[in-house]
């Protein structure tokens, strides 16, 4: 059940969701409780970001 709360929490922020509706669905009563343990960054995405940073700093 732990890791499921973790996928869903990284898949939902993935897929778009705002951290205040993964809490939200959590329920917990802090953001920084879902934002710190609960969402974790995936490879692609952590990629996808700096390159778009790098596109728009340098074209």
């Amino acid at each position: 059940m732990h890791d499921l709360r973790h996928a869903c929490a990284t898949f939902l922020l993935v897929s778009g969701a705002s951290p205040r509706t993964v809490m939200k669905v959590l329920r917990h009563s802090q953001i920084g409780l879902t934002m710190n343990t609960y969402a974790h960054v995936l490879p692609e995405i952590e990629r996808a970001a700096v390159d778009e940073a790098a596109k728009h700093l340098f074209g």
